[in-house]
């Protein structure tokens, strides 16, 4: 599996790289959201880890763009964060990102969460495969 590290702190990028590598996933680092957008159409990527605060292009601004294009929208997006008040949190959540987590980030709880979410997606993606048609009766109105 893939991932796409966006993190301008390089000891963490390092660390996080580090256990990420440690468990078999290619992990490819980039320092800013623009760099990334270049990445993203260049190869293909299971996850992206980001970074809020960041030069060039923030993180919000990224997960935005990543979620409102058709090829990439599917990508499970983690928000690395120093900015733990709610509108942040909010703001990262409204952007698209499936997980925001506050720094000083615990490495093995942020790969456990990438973990889970890939997991997820995967029997998701397993169960669309298997049935992609849904029984009418079973829908509800809402």
């Amino acid at each position: 599996m893939r991932i796409l590290l966006v993190e301008d702190d390089r000891s963490l990028s390092r660390a996080v790289s580090t256990i990420l590598q440690k468990n078999n996933y290619s992990v490819d680092c980039v320092e800013n959201g623009q760099m990334a957008l270049d990445y993203l159409e260049k190869d293909i990527y299971d996850a992206v880890i980001m970074d809020i605060m960041m030069p060039v292009m923030d993180g919000i601004e990224l997960c935005k763009r990543i979620k409102s294009d058709i090829n990439l929208s599917h990508i499970p997006v983690i928000l690395l964060t120093a900015r733990t008040d709610t509108a942040s949190k909010i703001a990262g959540l409204e952007n698209g990102a499936d997980v925001y987590i506050e720094k000083p980030v615990s490495v093995s709880y942020l790969y456990a969460q990438m973990v889970s979410l890939l997991e997820n997606r995967n029997k998701l993606r397993c169960l669309f495969s298997e049935k992609p048609f849904t029984p009418i009766n079973t829908l509800t109105e809402t």
